[in-house]
């Protein structure tokens, strides 16, 4: 089976860790544990967020005083996709002695006129209390919004429309190897009024771009890993509880909170409702007992899924 896994950010970061390079390293590793049977198993492609670490570069780019302006999103975003790619990268090759993997830098292009640039709603970085981002709103022009108790930066996120490199990608996976790309949702791209692709002050949605990427690959799966064990009914409330199997339609008609879980349901959705094929979110340690029908939030068509034999032959027509 080819499965495109998507790790959360929390998967490299937690909420409250220390952005410390080791802190990140040892999270990868355990990451990487819990998604090396997978790829000993099957043709894995392995996404994942970035929202802490390219906050992190664009608060020290901003406060660099050799700088003369700070390095635009595009170059922080790739920054991004190489740092935790070798950490992802490294940690694979060790837990899969002989395989190939490869880490990718790749872009995303995405419209000059998504209405997304007026109106800043991705969170990336730090949190702060409400004083700090006041006092950085003013001095740095950033836009800030409220994260649960605090406030975070955010950032324009427009809708991934093509994977630049997915035709690469699709040669990695040939010759066999394990592909981590598609970090932070991708390198934010327009193409300019000449056809050339440049880069865009942007921060796109992890899981819209990576259930973009799985279409493009023409996956079997597409699996979004965060903390939770399942997507919830009621979510917040006394009464909430685990839905295990659902379809698109079906999830569609819940509320879901648009800062974490609406962008995942949405991705999924879009997913399995353009291919037939399997979408799912839970747990990243849960990742093998997900595919098997055993964990997680699993949406198909008809709601119903009970393991890989599920899924039948591929029956794809016109994806790119």
């Amino acid at each position: 089976m080819r499965i495109v896994a998507a790790l959360g950010g929390n998967a490299l970061l937690e909420r409250g860790q220390r952005p410390d390079a080791s802190v990140q390293w040892a999270n990868a590793v355990a990451a990487v544990t819990a998604l090396a049977p997978l790829a000993a198993r099957h043709e894995v492609v392995i996404t994942h967020g970035n929202g802490p670490q390219v906050g992190l570069l664009a608060l020290e780019s901003a406060a660099d005083p050799s700088l003369t302006v700070p390095y635009p999103f595009d170059v922080l975003g790739a920054q991004t996709q190489g740092m935790i790619g070798y950490w992802l990268l490294q940690s694979l090759q060790n837990a899969l002695p002989g395989r190939q993997v490869a880490a990718l830098i790749n872009q995303t292009l995405v419209s000059a006129a998504d209405p997304a640039f007026a109106a800043p709603t991705k969170f990336v970085g730090p949190v702060y209390e409400e004083d700090k981002a006041r006092e950085l709103a003013g001095s740095r022009e950033w836009s800030f919004a409220r994260d649960g108790e605090h406030w975070r930066r955010v950032v324009p996120s427009p809708e991934p429309l093509h994977m630049v490199e997915s035709r690469t990608i699709r040669l990695l996976l040939a010759s066999g190897a394990v592909v981590v790309c598609a970090g932070g949702g991708g390198v934010p791209v327009v193409r300019n009024e000449a056809g050339r692709l440049e880069g865009v002050e942007a921060v796109i949605d992890k899981d819209l771009a990576t259930a973009k990427l799985a279409e493009a690959l023409e996956a079997d799966a597409l699996l979004l890993l965060t903390d939770v064990a399942a997507v919830q009914r009621g979510y917040g409330t006394p009464g909430a509880e685990p839905i295990s199997r659902a379809t698109p339609a079906e999830l569609r008609r819940e509320r879901f909170p648009a800062g974490s879980m609406g962008p995942k349901v949405e991705a999924v959705c879009r997913f399995v409702e353009l291919t037939g094929r399997l979408g799912a979110i839970g747990a990243l340690a849960d990742a093998g007992a997900i595919l098997d029908g055993k964990a997680g939030t699993l949406v198909t068509p008809a709601g119903d899924y009970g393991g890989p034999g599920d899924l039948g032959p591929a029956q794809w027509t016109g994806l790119v």
